[in-house]
Order: structure tokens, then C-alpha cells, then sequence
């Protein structure tokens, strides 16, 4: 039952990537693009724990750093680290609870993007942090977590659908 969720999260991610660099972009405000990726592997994180998320972060910026990265690992580093903070708390909180995963993702699409500008343009020398931060950052991050919220509800869904098979496999009550 572990593959067939291993290869629903792997179908859902990929899906993500092509809608994310095909149908997305005509989706922005003001040049701004929701990272609907990250959505997937917070939720993944809040819902299965942090090795799972972790797994879902690292596969979804393994797809970046091949399509869009200088170097490879980059962004696959970034998922996998957003992937093990968003899930180190997975079993505190309450799962139906759609504040929470707008939250998170919010805060690590900040982190994520602050690493993103410091490893890529600070050390250049580019350091007009003050635009960075509102002109990008800030947007970035409420777009994103707005977006969370359906997303997160379908991942639930899955989830549960998943939870509910393997309940049924194992024939746990």
C-alpha cells in the first residue's frame, strides 16, 4: 500500500510541475506565481510527518533543480529541508484544522524564498533586500498561503482515502 502512495504523491507532484510551468504563470498577479509546490509538500508534511514530506520535497526540487536550476541539489535541498520543518510537529495538531497549513506555508515560503535571494543573489551582490522583501517575498507568501487552502482540503481528501485503504488492508476497525 506504501507504493501506491509513493507513486499518488509522485503522480500529484508531477501534475504540479506541468500545470505550475504551463498554466500557472498566466494565474499571477503582478508577476507573482503561487509556489504550488511548496503547498504540496507542506501539506504532505502536516499530514503524513516529516519523512514524508521530506521525500515529497526533495522530489519536487529534484524536478526544479533538472528543469530550471544552475546546479543540481539546490532546490532539491530547499524541498527536502521545507518538507522535515513543515512535518516535525505532524501528530501536535488537529488535521481538519485549515489555519495552521495556511500558516506554515506562509513561513516557509518566506524561509524558502529568503534562502533562494541569500544563495542566489546576495552573494552575487544584488543586496536590495527591502524590494526583495516586499515586492516578492511578502507576495509570494500570501499568495501562496490563500492557495493553500483548497489545496491542502484535496490533499486531506486523498489522504484520507489512502488512511481508509489501509485501514481496510490491515482490517483495523
Amino acid at each position: 500500500m506504501k507504493t501506491l502512495r509513493a507513486v499518488l504523491i509522485g503522480g500529484i507532484i508531477l501534475l504540479n510541475f506541468i500545470l505550475q510551468t504551463t498554466l500557472l504563470p498566466y494565474a499571477s498577479i503582478g508577476g507573482v506565481l503561487p509556489n504550488t509546490a511548496l503547498i504540496i509538500i507542506v501539506s504532505c508534511g502536516l499530514l503524513r510527518g516529516q519523512w514524508e514530506g521530506a521525500a515529497a520535497g526533495f522530489f519536487a526540487g529534484f524536478l526544479q533543480d533538472i528543469f530550471f536550476g544552475t546546479s543540481i541539489g539546490f532546490y532539491a535541498l530547499l524541498g527536502l529541508l521545507a518538507g522535515l520543518l513543515a512535518g516535525i510537529n505532524q501528530k501536535d495538531f488537529y488535521r481538519e484544522n485549515y489555519l495552521l497549513p495556511m500558516i506554515i506555508c506562509s513561513i516557509i515560503t518566506l524561509i524558502y524564498e529568503g534562502a533562494v535571494f541569500f544563495f542566489g543573489f546576495f552573494l552575487r551582490g544584488e543586496t536590495n533586500i527591502l524590494y526583495f522583501l516586499i515586492r516578492l517575498a511578502l507576495p509570494e507568501a500570501v499568495y501562496t498561503s490563500i492557495l493553500s487552502i483548497p489545496i491542502y482540503r484535496l490533499l486531506f481528501g486523498i489522504n484520507e482515502w489512502l488512511e481508509l485503504k489501509e485501514k481496510y488492508r490491515h482490517r483495523l476497525f
